[in-house]
């Protein structure tokens, strides 16, 4: 048995186990050796002061904007929106969050947004693995050149196809309506180029081959094998983009037209008055927006880290 190989056995060994094998004494050196290297970094080393400071100070700039949209919102009055007293919370959140729920029509716009962001989510995942799945795995001429015109789609500036989507909504009959939010959507070359190089390294040919052994079919194949081995790359896909659709406002501020209630982002801007603008009803409308995505992390942000670390090991 080799240092390295002997290490590895001694610390998968529990203590009891190695009072048997090495007695008490070993047994307690190795577990004083276990307790010192905890809290290490991968260089081997404890973190220091320096990067708690860093941490902390990362944390307070991220924070720091959701603080203050919340002490804003809970202002008494719109003369204390603005400079250092808004960094006070006042005590009237309560009652702003209920006149921006009344004003936005939250519900419609609720159901409207999630509508958008879950068929947008589900389609793009399902669409960008499929064309993953084929650029990485099959052979077939062209697909070199295909994948790199997907790719070098994402070089062109959103703003530059508004124009001739907007004609098209609008011929199509789509203006005013969530389609016109869905259908441009509902699939991605971010989406493509994720999947295809997460399935090429996590795919092999072995389990593809082994499939057609079976008698499964090409579709079949997809999806008894691509499907299940893309797991950890299509869950965070499908987080990235339910987030985006869920964030969006610029595309639906266009095509919605006089329905901006269909979505939260496009109700919430609607708060802001023609002259004057109580940024205490806006930045609860924000809050009211944002609250949703908030309580997703919070109640699913353990599996999302597993989803986030399963994706970055590939076999």
């Amino acid at each position: 048995m080799t240092k390295e190989t002997k290490k590895i056995y001694d610390q998968a060994m529990g203590t009891p186990v190695l009072e048997q094998v090495y007695g008490k004494k070993t047994a307690h050196a190795i577990g004083k050796h276990r307790k010192s290297h905890l809290g290490m970094t991968s260089e081997g080393r404890k973190p220091g002061w320096g990067s708690y400071a860093i941490l902390i100070v990362t944390l307070i700039i991220f924070v720091f904007p959701l603080y203050y949209a919340f002490s804003i919102a809970s202002q008494d009055s719109p003369s204390n929106q603005y400079g250092v007293r808004a960094l006070v919370p006042g005590s009237s959140l309560l009652r702003n969050l209920g006149r921006a729920f009344g004003e936005l029509k939250f519900w419609q716009a609720l159901g409207g947004t999630l509508t958008v962001a879950v068929l947008v989510s589900i389609s793009t995942v399902f669409f960008s693995t499929l064309a993953g799945y084929s650029f990485a795995k099959l052979r077939f001429r062209g697909r070199n050149a295909l994948l790199t015109l997907v790719v070098a789609t994402m070089t062109i500036p959103q703003q530059l196809s508004v124009v001739p989507l907007y004609i098209m909504a609008n011929k199509a009959g789509l203006y005013g309506s969530l389609w016109a939010v869905i259908i441009p959507g509902l699939v991605s070359a971010f989406g493509v180029f994720w999947m295809t190089q997460y399935i090429t390294d996590a795919l092999p040919y072995e389990l593809i081959e082994a499939a057609r052994v079976d008698g499964c079919s090409m579709f079949r194949t997809f999806i008894s094998v691509g499907m299940p081995a893309a797991r950890p790359a299509a869950s965070m896909l499908f987080l990235f983009t339910f987030i985006g659709q869920w964030t969006n406002y610029f595309w639906p501020m266009l095509v919605l037209g006089s329905n901006k209630n269909y979505m939260l982002t496009t109700a919430a801007a609607a708060l802001k008055g023609a002259y004057f603008t109580d940024y205490t009803i806006v930045m609860s409308g924000v809050i009211l927006t944002t609250a949703p995505l908030l309580l997703i992390f919070f109640l699913a942000g353990k599996q999302l880290v597993v989803g986030i670390m399963a994706g970055a090991v590939k076999g």
